[in-house]
């Protein structure tokens, strides 16, 4: 069974569009601004990937995220030829922080923040009279998550349509953690390079339409072919290479394909050693006997880390890349780590050729690991 994707929305610091946001992706240019939500001088951090919408440099205000949330939503139903009333279409939302920032600056005095607006839901409702609404917190794997709750729902028959997206702010609680517990902070978030040292935090929203196969009205953009999702509960924070390696082949069971049929692989690729090495093990026993091996590419060295959803940001990437034959490069990696020298990672400038399937990987902690396979329409 597959699912169509048929409508698509997302913005980050990079873009306000998935185009936008590939083409910079392509262009390959250092994406990252000094600190500007919190003061710089409370922080080792001095870097992170914002979206420069704030109304100056150490200011901010309340429900960003939940305004990024609305308005992919609302671009990618209208990209899918949908009507804006999403009363009878199920509405799932990833993310990490939800609404913490608001609930920072109103701990910090700020008068416009209300229990309500804390919660996606009000938001959804307000806009769109959604009526069914979930939100997901499960870490940097959330909005893949919710896609694959999204699969159950249409093929459970509880609906044709559903809208899934993940949204997420710097919140000073989260970068304040970061900044504490990462023995070396990084300047810039470099996946996969020898002098990776960790995790810069980024922020965005991407939303996509997925309905039943054959009932859109619009042209398909690429097509779900399955999402495997599991908890391997090893460790607060270190990947585990078991539960990894099981995500990655319950998807390819379920998407009915070996590894050697993929052909690009959206690495979730953190910027953090224990999770760069651990993911380039994996994935060096999983395509160990494929041949050429498929194309990698990690898009988190210029989005930053935007948590929730980082996940559904990758997956449009690898449809663009897929409609396009094209793959962005990761950005500054020069020198990729010993585990992953043998892997197929994009250097420099993008590669182009023939893609017609893509993997994407989540990997959340908690281990919290979620894997989509998806195929090019063509």
């Amino acid at each position: 069974m597959t699912w169509d994707i048929t409508g698509m929305a997302a913005i980050a610091n990079v873009g306000a569009s998935p185009q936008d946001i590939f083409a910079a992706l392509c262009a390959g240019e250092e994406s990252r601004t000094p600190l500007k939500a919190f003061d710089a001088a409370k922080y080792r951090a001095p870097y992170a990937y914002e979206i420069d919408d704030r109304p100056g440099d150490g200011q901010d205000r309340p429900r960003r995220a939940t305004g990024w949330l609305t308005t992919v939503v609302r671009q990618a139903v209208a990209d899918a030829g949908l009507h804006e009333d999403l009363s009878q279409v199920p509405v799932l939302v990833g993310t990490t922080m939800r609404e913490q920032r608001s609930l920072e600056l109103w701990w910090r005095g700020h008068p416009d923040v209300s229990l309500e607006d804390l919660h996606y839901g009000t938001a959804l409702k307000t806009e769109f009279g959604a009526s069914t609404t979930y939100t997901f917190a499960n870490a940097c794997s959330a909005s893949l998550y919710a896609l694959g709750m999204a699969t159950d729902l249409i093929e459970l028959g509880v609906a044709d349509t559903v809208v899934v997206a993940g949204t997420d702010a710097l919140t000073e609680g989260g970068f304040g953690t970061l900044d504490r517990v990462q023995n070396d902070i990084p300047h810039a978030l470099r996946p996969f390079h020898t002098t990776h040292k960790g995790m810069l935090m980024g922020e965005g929203a991407a939303a996509v339409v997925l309905q039943r196969a054959g009932t859109g009205t619009r042209p398909v953009h690429a097509r779900v072919r399955g999402v495997s999702m599991n908890c391997d509960a090893l460790h607060a924070t270190a990947p585990d290479p078991d539960g990894i390696t099981r995500a990655i082949s319950d998807a390819h069971r379920r998407a009915g394909i070996g590894a050697q049929d993929i052909d690009l692989v959206m690495l979730h690729g953190s910027g953090t050693p224990r999770n760069d090495v651990t993911e380039s093990t994996v994935l060096s026993r999983v395509f160990d006997s494929t041949e050429p091996g498929p194309r990698m590419t990690a898009i988190k060295a210029m989005t930053g880390h935007t948590l929730g959803g980082s996940g559904l940001l990758s997956l449009q990437m690898a449809v663009l890349a897929m409609k396009e034959d094209t793959i962005p490069p990761v950005l500054g990696l020069t020198d990729p780590i010993p585990e992953a020298a043998d892997l197929g990672l994009v250097q420099g400038t993008p590669y182009c050729g023939d893609l017609s399937m893509a993997q994407i990987n989540a990997f959340g902690f908690g281990g919290i690991n979620a894997v989509a396979i998806v195929e090019a329409a063509r």
